[in-house]
């Protein structure tokens, strides 16, 4: 396990408290799980995705990752419309694991509303959470 200081936690993302993340790129927001969350989890060997199309409230569970150790569901950081998958997780969920910003990303989704991004933790507030 990695210790908080450790952690790559991105400013350019904002995070919730369950260690999903968000990023606006444009009229779209990259949604996936944080460093934190996939440390934790250890090996992911499986992320099961929502369909494009499918919309989500702000908190409702949208998927799962599965590791050696857990299965855990992923939250939506912001309400929203999925407009496209990372189906390179289908046959390369370690990618959670590697870059979980990069191309371990899950989904991304067309926001109901971009000040919901407004009630995300920026990268100071979320380490200050981890700390307890």
């Amino acid at each position: 396990m990695k210790e908080i200081d450790e952690l790559n936690i991105p400013e350019d993302a904002k995070y919730t408290k369950d260690h999903e993340w968000a990023k606006i790129e444009g009229d779209t927001a990259v949604i996936g799980i944080n460093d934190y969350a996939q440390d934790q989890l250890g090996e992911v060997v499986f992320v099961e995705l929502p369909e494009i199309g499918d919309s989500f409230e702000k908190g409702d569970e949208f998927g799962t990752v599965e590791s050696v150790k857990a299965v855990s569901e992923i939250y939506m950081p912001l309400s929203g419309e999925v407009i496209e998958l990372n189906n390179a997780l289908e046959d390369n969920p370690e990618f959670v694991n590697s870059d979980p910003y990069g191309d371990g990303w899950i989904i991304k989704v067309k926001p109901a509303d971009v000040s919901e991004m407004d009630q995300l933790m920026d990268k100071t507030a979320y380490l200050a959470m981890l700390k307890g």
